[in-house]
């Protein structure tokens, strides 16, 4: 929860530095956690929206808030992970290419960062 909370609280928007692993990863563990809730909110309170003859889904308004109010801080995040590998922010726009690409993020994503200092700063581990 600590991880989740420094991510939404202290680096909200904060684009540069690098983050660990742990970082990142605990942040996305949290945040599916959160829209999990969400949704079994929307569920209890039949917030859900209707499709079509009585059907809803299990996401409605309080799912979409969530998911929204994370979008900023999933992309810093991200951002600052891939820093911390050695890349450019913009290498996100990898995981358009179909397939191959959310592939590649993901074990970038996984990948253990650079333990020396790099062009984004310090290593993260070696600060703490």
């Amino acid at each position: 929860m600590e991880w989740y909370l420094k991510v939404m609280m202290e680096n909200f928007s904060n684009f540069s530095g690098r983050a660990r692993r742990k970082e990142f990863w605990m942040w996305y563990l949290f945040y599916v956690i959160v829209l999990i809730v969400a949704m079994i909110l929307d569920g209890v309170l039949g917030t859900g929206f209707e499709i079509s003859y009585g059907v809803t889904t299990p996401y409605g308004w309080i799912y979409i808030l969530a998911a929204l109010a994370h979008v900023i801080p999933g992309l810093a995040v991200s951002v600052r992970r891939l820093h911390d590998l050695g890349k450019s922010g913009w290498f996100m726009f990898i995981s358009l290419i179909p397939i191959i690409g959310g592939i590649w993020l993901l074990v970038l994503m996984c990948t253990d960062g650079d333990s020396s200092e790099n062009a984004y700063g310090p290593s993260p581990k070696s600060v703490e």
